[in-house]
């Protein structure tokens, strides 16, 4: 069975109506409808294969699944150095939130400090999911023992019209503000995020609950 057809093997018609709903950027006749889990354990039984490193090289794909695969195939890569080559050949591809947000390289939390040009080289793309890969990187790997008062700095100088990238830009504050608040809640307080994504950072953070009532009421004042 070739990877195509085993995506085939794993579609839900429901699932995939559900999916399409989901992603008004991608063509609906493009996804096939697997389901994460089923998705996230076919990668692991191919991974490494001869069939999924001729796949790595066939982009672009045609499937959304693909694209998902891909990403997932792309994470599990160890070496750090051949990890970015790859996601540098595979990001200008991705065309949604879901298939940005699904490649989380674990490789990266093992070598930071060697990864930050690349994050600030993705941030300056240009490219909407590149670009949300980057601040993604920053969210997932980068607020807790490896947080530098820079980088939400990197983050709140990216300036976009994009919808995909202000969310991002939101929810990176919002759970910066969780983790990190004495350096981040000065960025609401003064005001220094566009108005659309000031209010979208803190209409995440108080959704959040990692987010203290007391925080949670504080910056309701701070809605502009």
């Amino acid at each position: 069975m070739n990877i195509r057809e085993g995506l085939f093997s794993l579609q839900d018609v429901e699932y995939r109506a559900f999916q399409a709903k989901l992603m008004p950027t991608v063509d609906p006749e493009k996804i096939i409808g697997a389901r994460m889990p089923e998705l996230r354990k076919f990668a692991r039984e191919v991974k490494g294969t001869e069939e999924a490193t001729r796949f790595l090289q066939q982009l672009p794909h045609e499937y959304y699944d693909e694209n998902n695969l891909h990403g997932l195939l792309v994470s599990f890569i160890k070496d750090p150095e051949l990890c970015i080559a790859e996601l540098d050949r595979f990001l200008p591809y991705v065309d949604n939130w879901a298939t940005c947000d699904m490649t989380s390289p674990a490789v990266f939390r093992k070598h930071p400090a060697g990864l930050l040009p690349k994050v600030r080289e993705w941030m300056a793309s240009g490219h909407t999911y590149t670009v949300r890969f980057g601040i993604k990187t920053l969210m997932n790997d980068y607020l807790d023992d490896a947080f530098s008062p820079e980088y939400p700095e990197w983050v709140a100088a990216v300036e976009s019209e994009e919808y995909y990238v202000r969310m991002m830009i939101a929810w990176y504050f919002a759970t910066a503000l969780a983790k990190q608040p004495e350096a981040v809640l000065p960025y609401l307080e003064n005001r220094r995020l566009e108005p659309w994504t000031h209010n979208k950072t803190i209409q995440k953070a108080r959704e959040s609950y990692r987010i203290s009532p007391e925080m949670k009421t504080y910056l309701s004042r701070l809605k502009v």
